[in-house]
């Protein structure tokens, strides 16, 4: 029987078991035929030539070895791994011979670091079997994980003839060979390849290059010769031979080449670009700068190149401790002849960042914008400085087109919803928000979600929609269970209608745990306190919410007056009260506290 379709898989010694259930992720599964357990019998072999005959199994016999090992496959593949093992090795006792259970059970000695076991089964089962590919291979890769390399070698040049139009093989004799610094060899299994594959351009610079460490300059540039022989029409092989010449220091073959490929294709962007490095290189400083420039200013070259070709020039300016000012003007004359090329523009924005010209940015940004409203990047940049100058307007006027340009781009409904609640335009944060949730794919971040809910439940109480502002939060804390601002606001909401006081205080808990230094949670938790009786306790925190940033809101001191009240100290209450009236509170409730100088329940 021929293993298809398991994988061999490498081992070496001294490294710890791998837990069994994680066993599968080594071993393939195998694909069985119904005669599974015949062995045949070959005539030669260039491997193991004194490999065994296989004995002649009886009928029942053949049965009970067949149905052990089927059934140890079965298991196997349900991960049962130990009675797995035990029956490839009843199905051994009634057949050594049989290649397919010595290659199953050489596995699993493999696995259990019984390299030698392992080894014997494998070399038997490729000795049995040698026409078996997957058995071939996966001692090849023991051998080399043993670091074996001439056995892996003589097995693999074995295979090569066994399965001619396997390339695998091949690819490992060439990475051995090279390792081994065996170039003679490499180049007789490169051509190997070649007559498998056709000439193509990684194998002819595979062989260019090992022809160079042979010293063999004439067979190596007859390589890449041959390639532009086999492929006259392409001018990509004329301008690689011509690189490689000119790489080489033969730089008059290089310039005919490139001169050649130009006359057939004037903007052929290959060629021009090496003409460009040829003038460099051979010190034609002002045809480097007219070629140059006819390469960048070329709408059609294509962007790529362009991208290459400025980064590299970037690179090289730093390294010469040039000023920028050479670069800021091909970045102005490329935009000025290809207005449409947005991803020089935005490397021009990334340049002008990098050299701290952030009032140069903006306008470069915007220009990506026109020629692609999808650029998220672009977008997002502009953003960021619009944030940092709380320039909500700003924001408000880059994320509106972001949401139709990049609909399922949820950053920018967020801060447009962020932007819409700073300017108090409550019904839109409702509508963005529920429109962000509309739009959001099966993988968004739940974090994100959570947060969006927040705001819509922060919007929704402003609108006085209390039912649909508890939902919101309902939800926002089933995506997201440690959503702070949820679990305060939400807290505070529902202290505020005296409702749920209980699981008010369990919510509000949780924020002053995770931030206890917090002077809005502190306030929160306080409050929910005061509403639950617990004035002494509520005490504690609304002090500690005055030091910690309360002092600066009139609703935390107000709050504190009401709390100091009810403790026992009037003239302090009504101290806090006219404090937070000079802070701008115009609330009845409150100039009615400070007329009558006594608490009242709002």
């Amino acid at each position: 029987m021929k293993k298809k379709d398991s994988l061999p898989i490498k081992h070496s010694q001294g490294q710890c078991p791998l837990p069994w259930f994680r066993y599968v992720l080594c071993m393939g599964i195998i694909c069985l035929l119904s005669a599974c357990g015949t062995q045949r019998v070959h005539s030669t072999s260039l491997f193991l030539p004194d490999r065994p005959l296989a004995r002649v199994l009886t009928e029942p016999e053949q049965r009970k070895y067949n149905y052990f090992f089927l059934e140890a496959t079965r298991l196997k593949n349900k991960q049962e791994y130990a009675s797995a093992f035990n029956l490839y090795q009843h199905a051994l006792a009634i057949n050594p011979d049989g290649s397919a259970a010595l290659y199953e059970i050489a596995q699993f000695y493999l696995f259990l670091r019984q390299v030698t076991q392992g080894q014997e089964a494998l070399e038997k089962a490729v000795a049995l079997d040698p026409d078996n590919f997957w058995y071939n291979q996966a001692l090849v890769g023991l051998y080399e994980s043993q670091g074996r390399q001439e056995e892996a070698i003589a097995l693999l040049e074995n295979m090569v003839v066994r399965f001619p139009f396997k390339q695998d093989p091949l690819f490992s004799l060439i990475d051995i060979y090279n390792r081994r610094q065996d170039y003679p060899n490499v180049i007789r299994v490169l051509d190997r390849l070649e007559e498998q594959m056709g000439k193509n351009e990684q194998l002819s610079m595979e062989k260019f290059r090992i022809y160079l460490l042979m010293k063999d300059e004439p067979r190596a540039f007859r390589e890449i010769e041959n390639l532009v022989e086999e492929y006259p029409m392409d001018m990509r092989y004329k301008v690689l031979l011509g690189d490689v010449y000119l790489q080489n220091g033969k730089t008059q073959p290089a310039y005919e080449l490139y001169q050649e490929v130009l006359k057939e294709e004037p903007d052929n962007a290959m060629a021009l670009y090496s003409l460009v490095v040829y003038y460099e290189e051979t010190g034609h400083q002002e045809l480097y700068e007219q070629y140059l420039d006819t390469l960048l200013l070329n709408s059609k070259v294509p962007s790529d190149t362009k991208l290459n070709v400025m980064r590299q020039l970037i690179v090289q300016n730093e390294q010469q401790e040039q000023d920028s000012t050479r670069i800021l003007s091909l970045f102005d004359r490329i935009l000025q002849a290809d207005e449409e090329d947005d991803q020089i523009a935005m490397l021009y924005a990334q340049y002008l960042i990098s050299k701290g010209m952030d009032e140069q940015v903006d306008p470069v940004l915007e220009h990506v914008l026109q020629i692609d409203p999808t650029n998220t990047a672009a977008r997002m940049m502009l953003l960021g400085t619009a944030i940092r100058e709380n320039d909500y307007e700003r924001v408000i006027a880059l994320c509106e087109p972001g949401i139709e340009a990049s609909p399922t781009a949820l950053e920018f409904y967020f801060y447009l919803a962020i932007a819409y609640l700073q300017s108090e335009r409550w019904e839109d944060v409702v509508r963005v928000s529920r429109s962000a949730l509309e739009h959001a794919t099966e993988d968004a971040n739940s974090e994100v979600l959570s947060d969006f809910y927040t705001l819509l439940g922060d919007a929704s109480h402003t609108l006085g929609k209390n039912q649909e502002a508890y939902e919101a939060y309902d939800s926002a804390l089933v995506y997201n269970s440690s959503n702070i601002g949820a679990l305060n606001n939400y807290a505070y909401y529902l202290s505020l209608k005296k409702k749920d006081l209980d699981r008010a205080e369990e919510m509000s808990y949780k924020t002053i745990k995770a931030e206890p230094d917090n002077g809005t949670y502190l306030d929160t938790y306080a409050w929910i306190l005061f509403e639950k009786g617990n004035y002494a306790e509520a005490r504690i925190y609304i002090d500690q919410a005055m030091k910690n940033g309360g002092e600066e809101s009139d609703v935390v001191v107000e709050h504190c007056g009401d709390i100091y009240f009810l403790t026992g100290e009037p003239e302090k209450a009504v101290e806090y009260w006219k404090q937070a009236k000079e802070m701008g509170n115009e609330s009845k409730n409150l100039n009615e506290k400070i007329r009558r100088k006594k608490y009242i329940a709002p």
